[in-house]
Protein backbone atom coordinates (compact mmCIF):
# COMPACT_ATOMS: atom_id res chain seq x y z
CA UNK A 1 0.00 0.00 0.00
CA UNK A 2 1.40 3.31 -0.73
CA UNK A 3 2.19 5.74 1.81
CA UNK A 4 0.82 9.59 1.36
CA UNK A 5 2.63 11.87 -0.19
CA UNK A 6 4.33 14.22 2.38
CA UNK A 7 4.87 16.79 -0.39
CA UNK A 8 3.80 20.59 0.09
CA UNK A 9 3.12 23.36 -2.23
CA UNK A 10 5.41 25.54 -2.25
CA UNK A 11 3.36 28.71 -3.11
CA UNK A 12 1.11 28.25 -0.09
CA UNK A 13 4.21 27.58 2.75
CA UNK A 14 4.49 30.94 3.91
CA UNK A 15 2.93 33.83 3.80
CA UNK A 16 1.08 35.86 1.09
CA UNK A 17 0.41 39.67 0.36
CA UNK A 18 -1.36 41.54 1.15
CA UNK A 19 0.39 42.20 3.79
CA UNK A 20 -0.89 44.93 6.22
CA UNK A 21 2.48 46.51 7.55
CA UNK A 22 3.13 50.27 7.67
CA UNK A 23 6.21 51.94 6.28
CA UNK A 24 9.50 52.36 8.75
CA UNK A 25 12.25 54.90 8.39
CA UNK A 26 15.73 53.17 7.77
CA UNK A 27 17.26 51.01 8.80
CA UNK A 28 14.30 49.10 9.27
CA UNK A 29 14.02 47.01 12.35
CA UNK A 30 12.65 43.22 12.45
CA UNK A 31 11.20 43.38 15.79
CA UNK A 32 8.90 46.19 14.74
CA UNK A 33 7.72 44.51 12.09
CA UNK A 34 3.68 42.94 12.20
CA UNK A 35 4.07 40.65 9.80
CA UNK A 36 7.17 39.13 10.85
CA UNK A 37 9.99 37.57 8.64
CA UNK A 38 10.05 32.99 9.10
CA UNK A 39 13.82 32.91 9.80
CA UNK A 40 13.76 29.31 10.26
CA UNK A 41 13.37 29.32 14.78
CA UNK A 42 10.59 26.59 14.20
CA UNK A 43 11.34 24.72 11.07
CA UNK A 44 15.19 24.51 10.46
CA UNK A 45 17.16 21.39 11.27
CA UNK A 46 20.94 21.29 11.34
CA UNK A 47 22.83 18.20 10.49
CA UNK A 48 26.39 18.83 11.41
CA UNK A 49 27.51 20.28 8.31
CA UNK A 50 29.47 23.30 9.71
CA UNK A 51 30.81 21.55 12.77
CA UNK A 52 33.74 22.87 14.40
CA UNK A 53 33.69 25.85 12.44
CA UNK A 54 33.85 29.93 12.50
CA UNK A 55 31.50 32.23 10.43
CA UNK A 56 31.47 36.07 10.29
CA UNK A 57 28.29 37.52 8.81
CA UNK A 58 27.42 41.32 7.76
CA UNK A 59 24.58 42.17 8.53
CA UNK A 60 22.90 39.51 10.39
CA UNK A 61 20.96 41.22 12.96
CA UNK A 62 17.51 40.41 10.88
CA UNK A 63 16.36 39.09 7.48
CA UNK A 64 18.52 36.96 5.48
CA UNK A 65 21.31 37.54 7.82
CA UNK A 66 19.80 36.52 11.00
CA UNK A 67 18.38 33.37 8.83
CA UNK A 68 21.91 32.35 7.86
CA UNK A 69 23.40 32.96 11.86
CA UNK A 70 20.52 30.61 12.81
CA UNK A 71 20.86 28.18 10.12
CA UNK A 72 24.97 28.41 10.67
CA UNK A 73 24.59 27.84 14.07
CA UNK A 74 22.03 24.98 14.00
CA UNK A 75 24.95 22.98 11.65
CA UNK A 76 27.91 23.11 14.48
CA UNK A 77 29.21 26.71 13.75
CA UNK A 78 30.09 29.83 16.16
CA UNK A 79 29.42 33.12 14.58
CA UNK A 80 29.98 37.10 14.85
CA UNK A 81 27.51 38.96 13.43
CA UNK A 82 27.80 42.53 12.25
CA UNK A 83 25.34 44.99 12.30
CA UNK A 84 24.37 48.79 12.30
CA UNK A 85 22.50 50.41 15.28
CA UNK A 86 19.70 47.69 15.47
CA UNK A 87 20.45 46.82 18.94
CA UNK A 88 17.08 44.53 19.74
CA UNK A 89 17.41 42.66 16.55
CA UNK A 90 21.08 41.72 16.87
CA UNK A 91 20.07 40.63 20.28
CA UNK A 92 17.25 38.32 19.43
CA UNK A 93 20.13 36.70 16.56
CA UNK A 94 22.19 35.88 19.69
CA UNK A 95 19.55 34.40 21.49
CA UNK A 96 18.70 31.80 19.01
CA UNK A 97 22.17 31.40 17.73
CA UNK A 98 23.71 30.83 21.59
CA UNK A 99 20.55 28.48 22.32
CA UNK A 100 21.61 26.06 19.38
CA UNK A 101 24.36 25.71 21.54
CA UNK A 102 27.14 27.64 19.40
CA UNK A 103 28.61 30.87 20.60
CA UNK A 104 27.68 34.50 19.37
CA UNK A 105 29.44 37.82 19.03
CA UNK A 106 28.20 40.79 18.26
CA UNK A 107 30.04 43.43 16.45
CA UNK A 108 28.30 46.87 15.69
CA UNK A 109 29.69 48.58 12.82
CA UNK A 110 29.33 51.15 10.13
CA UNK A 111 30.40 49.77 7.16
CA UNK A 112 30.50 53.86 5.30
CA UNK A 113 33.72 54.19 7.58
CA UNK A 114 36.79 52.95 5.53
CA UNK A 115 39.05 50.34 6.53
CA UNK A 116 36.02 49.78 9.55
CA UNK A 117 36.00 45.58 8.55
CA UNK A 118 39.81 45.89 10.33
CA UNK A 119 38.49 46.07 14.02
CA UNK A 120 35.63 43.67 12.98
CA UNK A 121 37.65 41.28 11.82
CA UNK A 122 40.31 41.50 14.73
CA UNK A 123 37.34 41.45 17.21
CA UNK A 124 36.34 38.27 15.12
CA UNK A 125 39.63 36.41 15.49
CA UNK A 126 40.06 37.57 18.85
CA UNK A 127 36.65 35.72 20.05
CA UNK A 128 37.50 32.32 17.10
CA UNK A 129 41.00 32.59 16.59
CA UNK A 130 40.32 32.26 12.60
CA UNK A 131 37.14 32.39 9.82
CA UNK A 132 36.25 29.82 8.33
CA UNK A 133 33.37 31.29 6.17
CA UNK A 134 32.78 34.70 5.38
CA UNK A 135 28.99 36.23 4.68
CA UNK A 136 29.41 39.39 2.84
CA UNK A 137 25.83 40.10 3.19
CA UNK A 138 24.96 43.50 4.86
CA UNK A 139 23.96 46.08 2.40
CA UNK A 140 22.12 49.49 1.87
CA UNK A 141 19.04 49.90 -0.13
CA UNK A 142 17.59 53.84 -0.63
CA UNK A 143 14.07 54.16 -0.53
CA UNK A 144 12.52 54.05 -3.74
CA UNK A 145 12.51 57.22 -6.01
CA UNK A 146 10.55 58.29 -9.06
CA UNK A 147 12.88 59.75 -11.14
CA UNK A 148 16.89 58.95 -11.62
CA UNK A 149 17.55 62.54 -10.51
CA UNK A 150 16.78 62.35 -7.15
CA UNK A 151 19.65 59.54 -6.89
CA UNK A 152 21.92 62.39 -5.60
CA UNK A 153 25.49 61.61 -5.36
CA UNK A 154 25.60 60.90 -1.55
CA UNK A 155 23.45 58.39 -1.76
CA UNK A 156 25.19 56.45 -4.90
CA UNK A 157 28.68 56.79 -2.97
CA UNK A 158 26.91 55.17 0.54
CA UNK A 159 25.32 52.40 -1.45
CA UNK A 160 28.49 51.63 -3.02
CA UNK A 161 30.38 52.03 0.20
CA UNK A 162 28.41 49.38 2.19
CA UNK A 163 27.33 47.24 -0.61
CA UNK A 164 30.79 47.08 -2.14
CA UNK A 165 33.29 48.37 -1.00
CA UNK A 166 32.87 46.78 2.29
CA UNK A 167 33.28 43.21 0.62
CA UNK A 168 36.28 44.54 -0.66
CA UNK A 169 37.70 45.26 2.75
CA UNK A 170 36.62 42.42 4.72
CA UNK A 171 38.09 40.16 2.32
CA UNK A 172 41.24 41.89 2.12
CA UNK A 173 41.38 41.50 6.38
CA UNK A 174 40.25 37.92 6.52
CA UNK A 175 42.10 36.31 4.06
CA UNK A 176 45.14 36.05 6.36
CA UNK A 177 43.05 34.37 8.74
CA UNK A 178 41.25 32.18 6.42
CA UNK A 179 42.47 28.54 5.65
CA UNK A 180 42.07 26.26 2.54
CA UNK A 181 38.46 24.57 2.65
CA UNK A 182 37.25 28.12 3.71
CA UNK A 183 34.43 29.92 1.85
CA UNK A 184 33.21 33.31 1.17
CA UNK A 185 30.05 33.96 0.52
CA UNK A 186 28.32 37.43 -1.00
CA UNK A 187 24.53 38.55 -1.21
CA UNK A 188 23.80 39.29 -4.56
CA UNK A 189 20.42 39.72 -5.97
CA UNK A 190 17.62 39.30 -8.72
CA UNK A 191 18.38 43.30 -9.31
CA UNK A 192 21.81 42.81 -10.66
CA UNK A 193 19.95 41.07 -13.94
CA UNK A 194 16.59 43.03 -13.36
CA UNK A 195 17.48 46.31 -12.11
CA UNK A 196 14.93 48.65 -11.29
CA UNK A 197 15.11 51.93 -11.64
CA UNK A 198 13.57 53.24 -8.18
CA UNK A 199 16.51 51.79 -6.75
CA UNK A 200 19.16 51.99 -9.31
CA UNK A 201 22.10 53.16 -7.39
CA UNK A 202 21.43 49.21 -5.17
CA UNK A 203 20.95 47.02 -8.37
CA UNK A 204 24.34 48.63 -9.71
CA UNK A 205 26.56 47.45 -6.42
CA UNK A 206 24.24 43.58 -6.74
CA UNK A 207 25.61 44.02 -10.48
CA UNK A 208 28.80 44.44 -9.37
CA UNK A 209 28.43 42.00 -6.79
CA UNK A 210 28.60 39.05 -9.34
CA UNK A 211 31.35 40.46 -10.99
CA UNK A 212 33.22 40.29 -7.76
CA UNK A 213 32.37 37.18 -7.13
CA UNK A 214 32.98 35.67 -10.29
CA UNK A 215 36.90 37.13 -10.42
CA UNK A 216 37.59 36.81 -7.11
CA UNK A 217 36.57 32.98 -7.22
CA UNK A 218 39.33 32.51 -10.17
CA UNK A 219 42.11 34.06 -7.93
CA UNK A 220 41.19 32.71 -4.39
CA UNK A 221 40.67 29.32 -5.43
CA UNK A 222 44.88 28.97 -6.06
CA UNK A 223 44.71 29.56 -1.91
CA UNK A 224 41.78 26.48 -1.45
CA UNK A 225 39.28 29.14 -1.12
CA UNK A 226 35.77 29.31 -2.54
CA UNK A 227 34.02 32.02 -3.22
CA UNK A 228 30.05 32.24 -4.29
CA UNK A 229 27.05 34.19 -4.00
CA UNK A 230 23.25 33.67 -3.95
CA UNK A 231 21.20 35.94 -5.75
CA UNK A 232 17.63 36.34 -4.01
CA UNK A 233 14.11 37.27 -5.92
CA UNK A 234 12.11 39.15 -3.81
CA UNK A 235 12.04 38.46 0.27
CA UNK A 236 10.55 39.98 3.27
CA UNK A 237 12.72 41.60 5.10
CA UNK A 238 13.21 44.74 6.73
CA UNK A 239 14.36 46.13 4.17
CA UNK A 240 11.43 46.29 2.45
CA UNK A 241 9.54 48.39 4.63
CA UNK A 242 11.77 51.21 4.67
CA UNK A 243 12.30 51.08 1.32
CA UNK A 244 8.89 51.29 -0.44
CA UNK A 245 5.53 53.18 -0.19
CA UNK A 246 2.63 51.50 1.51
CA UNK A 247 1.09 50.36 -1.21
CA UNK A 248 4.07 48.71 -2.53
CA UNK A 249 5.08 46.78 0.32
CA UNK A 250 1.03 45.72 0.82
CA UNK A 251 1.84 43.95 -2.58
CA UNK A 252 5.28 42.52 -1.93
CA UNK A 253 6.05 39.99 -4.26
CA UNK A 254 2.90 39.52 -5.38
CA UNK A 255 4.58 39.36 -9.29
CA UNK A 256 6.68 36.15 -8.47
CA UNK A 257 5.76 33.10 -10.21
CA UNK A 258 5.41 31.99 -6.48
CA UNK A 259 2.97 34.70 -6.39
CA UNK A 260 4.62 35.63 -2.57
CA UNK A 261 8.07 36.50 -1.53
CA UNK A 262 10.38 34.40 -0.05
CA UNK A 263 10.66 34.53 3.55
CA UNK A 264 14.99 34.77 5.33
CA UNK A 265 13.99 30.84 6.16
CA UNK A 266 14.10 29.60 2.18
CA UNK A 267 17.49 31.78 1.53
CA UNK A 268 19.56 30.12 4.31
CA UNK A 269 20.02 26.50 3.26
CA UNK A 270 21.90 27.67 0.34
CA UNK A 271 24.50 29.80 1.93
CA UNK A 272 24.63 26.23 4.19
CA UNK A 273 25.16 24.44 1.05
CA UNK A 274 27.63 27.13 -0.59
CA UNK A 275 29.35 26.69 2.72
CA UNK A 276 29.60 23.25 3.56
CA UNK A 277 32.19 20.42 2.02
CA UNK A 278 29.01 19.01 -0.25
CA UNK A 279 29.76 21.76 -2.55
CA UNK A 280 33.34 21.57 -2.64
CA UNK A 281 32.95 21.57 -6.69
CA UNK A 282 31.26 24.84 -6.84
CA UNK A 283 33.18 27.78 -7.18
CA UNK A 284 32.44 31.24 -9.11
CA UNK A 285 28.99 30.42 -9.35
CA UNK A 286 25.69 32.94 -8.80
CA UNK A 287 23.36 30.61 -6.65
CA UNK A 288 19.80 31.75 -8.15
CA UNK A 289 16.82 31.89 -5.18
CA UNK A 290 14.04 33.94 -7.07
CA UNK A 291 11.20 32.09 -7.30
CA UNK A 292 11.34 31.16 -10.89
CA UNK A 293 12.28 34.61 -12.09
CA UNK A 294 15.22 33.09 -14.46
CA UNK A 295 18.32 34.70 -14.27
CA UNK A 296 20.80 34.87 -17.26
Amino acid sequence: MSQPSTSKDPRTQEKKPPFHEGKQPPPGHEFEMKAKPDYGEDSYKGHGRLNGRTALVTGGDSGIGRAVALAFAREGADIAITYLSEHEDAAETRRVVEEAGRKAVLIPCDLTIPNDGARVVDETVKAFGRIDILVNNAAFQGEAVESFEELDAERVERAFRVNILAMFDFVRRALPHMKPGSAIINTASIQAYKPTGGILDYAATKGAIVTFTKGLAGDLIKRGIRVNAVAPGPVWTPLIVQSFDEEKISNFGKDSPMGRPAQPAELAPPFVFLACDESRYVNGEVLGVTGGKPLP
